[in-house]
């Protein structure tokens, strides 16, 4: 994913003079090809970021383009009385992006896991929330957000995440995109696990069961029209995300569900757990300690169609 920004940022900076990038410190040599190409408009801020927030706002008050990139942990928590006050209350077209979110960083520990920055930046009026689903939507997530006049975060993976759309999508900040139709399960997906949400779908398939895959790529504003017509279609509707499912995508559609009338459809919330992870591991390991592996995922929603079933049924003899 990382590549690709790096690629899209490169390209469309050669057609508007009015885009800078700002680093906090990595990606030196991934973004060799701006430097070249726009070396006075890459400044690199160093270990600062709430510095390097500080001069994206001030830039963008100065009518530039900034784009603050770092590591997701870094660029969001360490940094959120910045981005609260200098670009959020100000609604200043800062792109903040972050590389390397929710579990990619997990055997680096704690420090650079990201499990809780949608929840922080969601609640900050004014700001629009992005995780795209592969390098695709990444491209079409930037070009989104440089037409945006507010401020936008964009959270991806870091990279060799495999690639789902054949070509970039149309992207539409708001709009989920439906990737594949089906007729039982909905699964709206947030983020890298796209893939295990297609794994996921074709094992649901060989079982019996239809799933409509959704990347609800946009988590603040959320998609509320296709999310009304998935509860009163389908039997269940999950929600998928590398992130606490307390105040990520799985917190939104919770909230929703809340001020309206009685569905069809139940909810089921699966992303990371209330709880740190103390172990250090790869990526993958981390992902089944907390159950996002394409198998967790069938089993919690055979046991969320069981339980939906016998309440039903309960109703009934009632």
């Amino acid at each position: 994913m990382r590549n690709a920004f790096a690629a899209e940022l490169t390209e469309l900076a050669s057609k508007d003079e009015r885009i800078v990038m700002l680093s906090g410190d990595i990606g030196n040599r991934l973004f060799n090809d701006f430097k070249d190409m726009q070396p006075d408009r890459f400044f690199n801020c160093g270990a600062a970021e709430a510095n390097m927030i500080g001069v994206a706002a001030g830039m963008a008050l100065c009518g530039l383009r900034p784009v603050a990139y770092t590591i997701t942990s870094f660029v969001t928590m360490r940094c959120l009385e910045q981005i609260r006050l200098d670009v959020a209350y100000q609604n200043l077209p800062v792109i903040i992006v972050g590389v390397g979110s929710g579990l990619s960083y997990a055997s680096l520990n704690a420090t650079h896991h990201s499990n809780e920055d949608i929840a922080a930046l969601r609640m900050l009026p004014n700001m629009t929330v992005i995780a795209p689903g592969d390098a695709l939507e990444v491209r079409a997530a930037l070009r989104a957000a440089f037409k945006h006049d507010g401020p936008v975060y964009i959270r991806m993976g870091k990279k060799n995440e495999p690639v789902i759309h054949s070509d970039v999508p149309e992207f539409v900040i708001g709009k989920g995109i439906i990737i594949r139709e089906g007729d039982d399960i909905c699964l709206l997906n947030s983020g890298t696990l796209l893939p295990a949400a297609m794994e996921a779908a074709d094992e649901l398939q060989r079982q019996g069961l239809s799933s409509r895959v959704v990347s609800l790529h946009t988590v603040k504003p959320l998609d509320k029209e296709l999310i009304a017509e998935a509860f009163a279609r389908f039997k269940v509707v999950v929600t998928l995300e590398e992130h606490n499912m307390a105040g990520g995508l799985g917190g939104s559609v919770a909230e929703w569900l809340a001020d309206q009338p009685p569905q069809q459809a139940r909810l089921l919330r699966i992303g990371t757990s209330d709880a740190f992870l103390y172990e250090a591991g790869e990526q993958e390991h981390a992902r089944q300690v907390y159950g996002l592996t394409c198998e967790a995922i069938v089993k919690k929603i055979h046991q969320t169609l069981q339980l939906r079933e016998s309440t039903q049924t309960a109703k009934v003899i009632a």
